[in-house]
């Protein structure tokens, strides 16, 4: 394991105020309760923050709800627009300091996470551009009648987030969201509220209305509270699949609140013959194994041709075991994300072996110092009835199958409870589509892999998720007509 030099400590800067941000101020919680932020990196802790219970966040909604009528109503699409503009300036500003706390936070390599970060204040500026531009209809009914429909805002949203890619989630969300005329209680991950803290700060310095964005940390209880909320009007998560059924559950047995997914992925990754071998090891290899595997949408079943397998699976190995793990503030992979993550990626890889997938490299855990550190870990000779094909891991553990035709591919692609995202690599355009049309993922890449872009629709398909982030459908999610 590489070692952490001191130096990149003295660069995690940490939000001058670690509170509830509750209609434009800072408190404490009710109850008064705090818990610990763990860093993957050192196993220390980082700092304490509130404990949300119900209480806060019915102040929380209770806040975003008049909001809804104050000011913020009152300033109308150019008014937010112009808050989102320059809410954009400000998280530009401070782009550097945000991906190494973002880093130190959740153990995500600080090479991926600032160029994620990079591309947020982007992000924001292109959901402030549709503040203005969404607008009803008045169709051509009869000459008795006049018609016409609004679009409207949803109203007091929830915004429950992840803790692999926090900042780059809140943002995906809060842009649209307040776009479009709503108000936010945003519930971080327990694991990694950190930045989220961060844009309170900015979202308080650029002006935005008290009540407008909320900030309640704590743990799934503090996320069930908002699930069942009576006066919250959506829930926008992303998460597990097992998590993402309680949320829906939640919202139908208390106000059949909208509900948006994003969950789960087994992601398909297609090899085929025809690939130049070195360019589709390098695609694969960033595909599972970028930000520690801790991605949605990884490809984590790569499919490879018979024809070149042997050959894509050495240069696999020797991929993977050139890269160095250890202090995400450098250019290395990073721990996983907390102990019970990192508990459970090695049950996974035990069980691979177990079950008679060959273990081309890693597989174990580092030692020699504290983190929760995973060696890249690729698997040859996987199946498809194996438990590290069928579930997802959520780690850096590449499993690499073998196929001979197209048809079998397709099949075996689609044969998962999940349907997130998918790729293929190949030069043939006749293989581009067999693998795009047929296959049931949200999102597809072609010769490349995992990015993502405002302009672009994404979610997924069966227990993926519903509901679209992104592109003029995800703008739309968050309007009522």
């Amino acid at each position: 394991v590489a070692k952490m030099a001191d130096k990149n400590l003295n660069n995690v800067v940490l939000p001058t105020q670690l509170k509830l941000y509750i209609d434009g101020e800072w408190v404490d919680s009710v109850s008064g309760q705090k818990f610990p932020v763990i860093s993957p990196v050192d196993e220390k802790v980082i700092c304490h923050v509130p404990e949300g219970s119900l209480e806060d966040v019915d102040k929380a909604v209770a806040a975003a709800r008049r909001a809804l009528t104050g000011p913020w109503a009152k300033m109308g699409p150019k008014g937010r627009r112009n808050l989102l503009l320059k809410l954009a300036d400000a998280i530009e500003r401070d782009i550097k300091p945000l991906g190494v706390l973002e880093s130190y936070n959740n153990g995500g390599p600080v090479s991926f996470q600032q160029p994620v970060i990079g591309c947020l204040p982007d992000d924001i500026r292109y959901y402030a551009g549709w503040a203005d531009k969404v607008d009803g209809k008045v169709p051509n009914i009869s000459e008795e009648f006049h018609a016409y429909s609004r679009k409207e805002p949803i109203g007091v949203c929830g915004l429950i987030l992840p803790w692999n890619v926090p900042l780059w989630s809140l943002i995906t969300k809060l842009g649209p969201c307040l776009a479009m005329g709503n108000t936010a209680v945003i519930k971080p991950a327990e694991q990694t509220p950190l930045t989220a803290f961060k844009v309170a700060e900015l979202i308080h310095q650029v002006g935005f209305p008290k009540g407008v964005v909320n900030i309640v940390t704590g743990h799934g209880a503090t996320g069930a509270a908002m699930t069942k909320h009576m006066d919250i009007d959506k829930i926008s998560f992303t998460g597990s699949t097992e998590v993402g059924r309680l949320v829906m559950k939640a919202a139908a047995d208390s106000n059949l609140k909208k509900v948006q997914l994003e969950l789960g992925g087994k992601s398909p990754l297609v090899v085929f013959g025809d690939a130049d071998v070195d360019e589709a090891v390098e695609i694969a290899s960033n595909a599972i194994f970028t930000n520690n595997g801790e991605l949605c949408t990884v490809g984590s079943r790569t499919f490879v041709h018979s024809s070149i397998y042997s050959a894509f699976v050495e240069k696999t190995r020797k991929r993977a075991q050139a890269l160095v793990v250890g202090s995400p503030l450098e250019k290395n992979n990073g721990p996983l994300v907390d102990k019970d993550q990192y508990d459970r990626v090695l049950s996974l890889i035990e069980t691979g072996k177990k079950e008679g997938a060959k273990l081309e490299c890693g597989g174990i855990k580092h030692s020699g110092g504290p983190g929760f550190f995973v060696q890249p870990t690729v698997f040859s000779n996987v199946t498809d009835n194996m438990t590290i094909a069928r579930e997802e891991i959520f780690g850096p553990v590449q499993s690499i199958l073998k196929f001979d035709t197209v048809e079998e591919v397709v099949r075996r692609c689609n044969a998962t409870q999940y349907g997130l995202a998918a790729g293929v690599i190949t030069k043939d355009i006749n293989n581009v589509f067999a693998i795009s049309n047929n296959v049931k993922a949200g999102t597809v890449w072609v010769n490349t892999y995992l990015p993502v872009f405002p302009q672009c629709e994404f979610g997924g398909y069966k227990q993926s998720g519903f509901g679209r982030e992104g592109g003029a459908e995800g703008v739309l999610e968050w309007t009522q007509t």
